[in-house]
């Protein structure tokens, strides 16, 4: 019984804090709705990071997370992706979850992140 205690606790503490609906987007996914201007991204690693270098069009969530809803599209249906460093970052969520509470019901996550992204071939933004 004790066991399956700790099992049970382990679980729960490895449980990501949002555990909201947040499906992940594919990189082609997210490449074509970059392409199509389909889709508004929030980059949740910090200004320094930002300003090394992010996702074509991504805005900084740190410095804008107060004016958040001044950022995003008037559309409360248009595609949001968080994204953070890399796939083992959870950090995402707390950009998905700012966006669900301001009424966007099509939030997703770029679980790569930015490394990924990098890794990919991709090309940043700087500044």
């Amino acid at each position: 019984m004790k066991k399956l205690l700790l099992i049970a606790v382990a679980a729960l503490l490895a449980t990501p804090v949002f555990a909201g609906s947040v499906p992940d987007i594919s990189l082609n996914d997210l490449k074509a709705a970059i392409a199509k201007k389909d889709v508004t991204i929030i980059d949740v690693n910090g200004t320094a990071s930002y300003k090394e270098g992010h996702i074509p069009g991504a805005i900084d969530y740190v410095a804008d997370k107060g004016d958040l809803a001044s950022k995003l599209p008037k559309d409360k249906n248009a595609l949001i992706v968080a994204y953070c460093s890399s796939e083992y970052c959870g950090a995402y969520a707390k950009a998905a979850k700012a966006a669900q509470e301001l009424g966007y019901t099509n939030v997703q996550h770029f679980k790569p992140g930015l490394a990924g992204w990098k890794s990919a071939g991709e090309p940043l933004t700087k500044g």
